[in-house]
């Protein structure tokens, strides 16, 4: 998928949160509609068969519940994309990314290999299945683990059994640790953890910069990879950096490898090319001169640009994070630069030089908060957004529900008003064409839903804390403290649920005004249109 990902360390974030969030933009030549549902451990798969590359799977027997954000259509299989499991497990998954030709041809991805000829004759060849991609990763292992951590070694068991036929980033949270992981060719893998007071920005480029082999294979305190990966790299020659010849460091060039194995990933197992300066590079730099306003990102000396190749993957921020930095920023269009699409500055050249992070192709944006100061029942808190992101904002909605709003759930495959995919994107396809005119209507909006969503996690958060509801320790599963504990008889799950229904009614409520204002205003400014009214209207 074309994406772009912003992941919050804790201590970077405004409030302590773990946030990992992520824009799933579809292809070029298609719109994939996207819906909100909760899969009840009774609807989870106990053998899994990909729609794409055909691999079957046999999984656990235990699965729990989980909230993902899929693709309406079945043709590529769930894609579920981002999710959060009832033991606040995190993932987004995933953010396409490229490896270079030597890791390719030294580890070959796991294509689907078609049947050839015609059975039961001797020339027949039965169908070869491909590995695992982005349409399987969060089905196969968001139900099975409780932790981040866990979350990694099951990805990385999975890559390494049945390989996958594309390059990709995943990411994996807890209220602890953000991991991100790269797969590097057909069954190898890297991942690093998320410093805690800083942010990584990711653009369809595999992004990791700096590895330490030693602690990967030993005690992975900040880094985990493929048990092979030292010699993967050394039988292969993967290695370019010249310090690896001149200091020892890294790995030699007569094949031995030495025991400093810093190395930066992207040298190794990356690619850059020109594509890259326009599609890619662009939208770290933006991210990071917005997170980072004090360095020097527009004079001619400036270190890093638009261009560069060498913009770091996670830094520490001037200020905390706020959710409404994530949500501007994987919506935004390179706004106050000359590469604005929308803007003043610069020349009509300038305006389009760059692919913008929030793109017309934009299904779905979810930013996946979770909060150590809230319950564990009520602490994960999925931030979604549908549509083209500059206009539109996320809002907020608890992920440990059994069921979602209709609003959000029952996306249908053609367009209508009764759901909030649809009516987002007609809002932004009229407004596109008069930004200027329509523009505080949006932003109006905006304010609006962030707002009464903040009002609504405090009010809610509240009552569960008064309701005394079970934090989930206890394990039982019933949602409630044994005896008397809960409120009005209820599961915790059904006062969420409650919650997310009011989030929900605000939405239909306000998005159906913006789309009034927006249509009204462009209709206005249409090209037949007439001043003149009849003297008797």
């Amino acid at each position: 998928m074309s994406c772009t990902t912003l992941l919050v360390g804790k201590s970077a974030s405004y409030d302590g949160s773990t946030i990992i969030a992520r824009d799933d933009d579809s292809g070029s030549g298609r719109y994939d509609p996207k819906r909100f549902i909760a899969v009840a451990p009774a609807d989870q798969p106990r053998h899994y068969r990909s729609v794409l590359s055909h691999v079957e799977i046999d999984l656990p027997d235990n699965p729990c519940r989980y909230s993902i954000v899929p693709n309406v259509l079945n043709n590529r299989g769930i894609l579920a994309e981002a999710g959060a499991n009832e033991h606040n497990v995190a993932m987004s998954a995933t953010e396409t990314i490229a490896v270079n030709e030597r890791v390719a041809a030294a580890d070959p991805f796991v294509a689907l290999q078609p049947a050839v000829g015609e059975p039961n004759t001797d020339a027949y060849v039965p169908e070869q299945p491909g590995g695992i991609g982005e349409e399987d990763i969060i089905t196969l292992v968001i139900p099975y683990v409780t932790t981040a951590r866990e979350g990694v070694k099951r990805l990385g068991e999975l890559l390494e059994t049945y390989g996958t036929y594309e390059s990709n980033g995943v990411i994996i949270s807890d209220v602890d640790e953000i991991w991100y992981v790269e797969t590097i060719g057909g069954h190898h893998w890297i991942a690093r953890r998320v410093p805690d007071d800083c942010y990584a920005t990711i653009p369809n480029q595999l992004g990791i910069d700096d590895f330490d082999l030693t602690d990967a294979l030993s005690e992975q305190r900040e880094y985990m990879c493929s048990a092979d990966l030292r010699d993967f790299i050394a039988e292969h020659h993967l290695d370019r950096s010249m310090s690896a010849h001149v200091s020892g460091a890294g790995f030699a060039a007569d094949g031995s490898v030495s025991q400093r194995d810093r190395f930066n990933p992207r040298t190794v197992f990356g690619e850059s090319t020109p594509k890259d300066h326009i599609y890619n590079t662009p939208r770290a730099w933006y991210m990071q001169r917005y997170l980072n306003p004090s360095d020097d990102w527009d004079s001619p000396a400036a270190r890093y640009t638009p261009e560069s190749d060498d913009i770091p993957w996670c830094r520490v921020p001037e200020n905390k994070v706020t959710i409404e930095d994530v949500d501007f920023l994987l919506a935004s269009h390179f706004e106050d630069t000359p590469y604005d699409p929308y803007g003043t500055k610069g020349t009509p050249e300038s305006r389009h030089r760059y692919r913008p992070i929030g793109v017309n192709r934009t299904g779905h944006m979810v930013a996946i908060q979770l909060r150590p100061y809230a319950p564990a029942c009520s602490r994960a808190v999925m931030w979604i957004s549908y549509g083209s992101g500059p206009f539109t904002t996320a809002a907020p909605f608890y992920a440990n529900v059994t069921d979602t709003p209709a609003y959000l759930r029952d996306t249908t495959a053609h367009v209508s008003t009764d759901n909030l995919y649809w009516t987002n994107r007609l809002i932004a396809v009229i407004a596109d064409a008069h930004w200027f005119e329509t523009n505080r209507l949006i932003g109006g909006y905006v304010e609006q839903v962030r707002t009464f969503g903040h009002r609504l996690v405090e009010e809610t958060d509240a009552a569960i804390e008064s309701g005394r509801f079970d934090d989930g320790a206890d394990g039982n599963g019933d949602g409630r403290l044994d005896g008397d504990g809960s409120r009005d008889g209820r599961p915790v799950t059904a006062v969420l649920g409650e919650a997310n229904d009011r989030m929900a009614d605000f939405l239909r409520e306000h998005a159906t005004l913006l789309l009034d204002g927006v249509l009204y205003e462009g209709s206005n400014l249409m090209h037949n249109s007439f001043a003149m009214s009849d003297r008797w209207v």
